[in-house]
């Protein structure tokens, strides 16, 4: 059967199907390659929108075509993004999404998710960047990567290789998820105490502190290293965090968060790395932008309050 022409109702109606069962796919490159989650749904706005002007009558593989624009919009973007990071005011960290409806976010499987896995990524060119994901993330194969990056399949595979070592070196191993729920447990119990030699015991030697607010007024504009350290600034950050707030359990990335909320009003999200060690990492999303944008991702919903497991409003 002959495709609808583009221009005709049926035929945008055609386009907009097959747009909207990708859609998933799409925006888990897009996130993946930018850490971003207003930057990948510009990315499919302008995916769509070139979908609509173009003759999808000669298209023989509307997937391909759809992940190869993504792909290579996603790969401009990233390099300009580099120089907006470089400006950000305090620690930049990719955006969260909320995985509990969609543990993977549209791809095969779950790799180069985790918030600390999108940071590792952020090492790597744009163009090593796309080919970890495409094979890691979606398991395209190397012929069709090497197509969308329009590169020989044989510099496609050592690509890869090389990207996947790469991380593989630099990446710590976590604990289990049992382990990390109870660590971070036993932090919120210790940080809304004020107990700084509890928060110590939690906390790896080397543990740091990350605070992404954007600029905004009260939020860390540096990290903050060493379990002391760290413990000493949790307690003195404690007042402006947890009076009057409401905490509520959420995924984010594959792990479990805490999200905080006053007078309706999401103010940060905290996740944590947690390894044999004891907590290594701590990030606190307070940009309004990025936790708007998680409340995109989640919908609002589907949360479950922490006063339901033993956690009271402070």
């Amino acid at each position: 059967m002959r495709a609808a022409k583009p221009g005709t109702d049926s035929g945008l109606d055609q386009a907009a199907s097959v747009f909207l069962k990708l859609r998933p796919h799409l925006f888990g490159i897009a996130y993946r390659m930018l850490g971003s989650v207003a930057e990948a749904e510009d990315i499919l706005q302008e995916v769509w929108l070139r979908w609509q002007k173009t003759d999808r009558t000669v298209v023989l593989d509307p997937p391909a075509f759809l992940a190869r624009t993504t792909t290579r919009l996603a790969i401009n973007v990233s390099q300009s993004a580099r120089a907006r990071r470089e400006t950000y005011v305090g620690p930049w960290l990719p955006d969260p999404v909320d995985t509990s409806v969609d543990p993977a976010v549209g791809a095969e499987r779950g790799e180069a998710l985790e918030l600390a896995v999108l940071l590792l990524l952020e090492k790597l060119s744009p163009t090593e960047r796309a080919a970890y994901i495409l094979r890691e993330a979606f398991d395209y194969p190397y012929g069709d990567i090497a197509d969308i990056l329009q590169l020989s399949a044989v510099n496609t595979r050592q690509i890869v290789s090389r990207a996947r070592k790469r991380l593989s070196a630099e990446r710590r191993e976590p604990v289990d998820p049992a382990e990390h729920r109870r660590l971070l447990e036993a932090f919120l119990a210790a940080a809304r105490a004020g107990d700084v030699a509890a928060l110590e015991n939690l906390f790896a030697a080397d543990a740091i502190s990350y605070t992404d607010g954007g600029g905004i007024r009260g939020a860390a504009r540096i990290p903050v290293a060493g379990h002391t350290r760290v413990a000493k600034f949790i307690v003195a950050f404690g007042p402006r965090v947890w009076p009057g707030a409401e905490l509520a359990w959420v995924e984010a990335n594959g792990s479990p968060g805490v999200l905080v909320s006053r007078d309706g009003t999401d103010v940060a999200l905290l996740t944590i790395e947690a390894l044999p060690q004891g907590i290594h990492t701590l990030r606190w999303v307070m940009n309004p932008v990025k936790l708007e944008a998680f409340g995109r991702s989640r919908g609002r919903a589907g949360a479950r309050d922490v006063t339901s497991e033993g956690s009271t409003r402070s």
